[in-house]
């Protein structure tokens, strides 16, 4: 581990002391995991520590653990997964934490420690269903409104639950269950009797 990272993770260490579940080095950057109910006190502190300075909230989103590297996961299956930029000390932190429900996962809003963190949050609300309290304006934002279901969810069935089409006898348009059939596609390739055969080729 470079020395630099070394650096941050003792003043993390320092200025979090016990909220600290988890920090490891990880592709070169550190992990940092706190309990839900520590999430935005951990920002804040972050953010305004002044070892550590995290001004910029640059990255935020929603993982769904359920399927995680094809094992069996045992811990909670949502989280969110923030990157923080400290430009102050030319340093980044991956901070994590897991909303304590799978049934109703809800955790703290970040917008009050970076406004940056709306936009994001919306994303993970709509793609995985993630609720984050204390976010202001907290809707879809990629997916229609009459969207059913959170499409980045690992349960999530691959030909979506309704669909959208436009009805001329109602002249609007109307939401209905997928027609889709399931089928399961097989390529077809067709070669020449022999192909690849010694000698079947001139």
């Amino acid at each position: 581990m470079e020395k630099r990272i070394e650096r941050l993770l003792e003043a993390v260490n320092a200025a979090l002391g016990k909220r600290v579940v988890v920090l490891k080095e990880a592709l070169g950057e550190l992990l940092l995991e706190v309990k839900p109910a520590d999430y935005r006190e951990a920002a804040q502190i972050l953010r305004d520590s002044p070892s550590l300075k995290f001004e910029q909230l640059i990255d935020l989103c929603g993982v769904d653990y359920s399927q995680y590297r094809e094992d069996q996961w045992t811990g909670r299956r949502f989280a969110t997964v923030s990157q923080l930029l400290s430009i102050t000390n030319n340093w980044r932190i991956r901070l994590r934490t897991f909303a304590e429900d799978d049934g109703f996962p809800v955790v703290d809003s970040l917008t009050p420690v970076w406004s940056s963190a709306s936009w994001y949050e919306r994303e993970a609300f709509d793609l995985f269903g993630i609720i984050f309290s204390g976010h202001a304006d907290l809707r879809r934002i990629l997916t229609d409104y009459g969207f059913v279901g959170h499409p980045f969810r690992k349960d999530f069935p691959l030909s979506g639950n309704v669909e959208m089409r436009y009805d001329p006898e109602q002249k609007r348009v109307i939401y209905q269950p997928v027609t889709i059939e399931p089928r399961e596609t097989t390529p077809r390739v067709l070669r020449e009797e022999g192909y690849g055969a010694p000698g079947a080729q001139k």
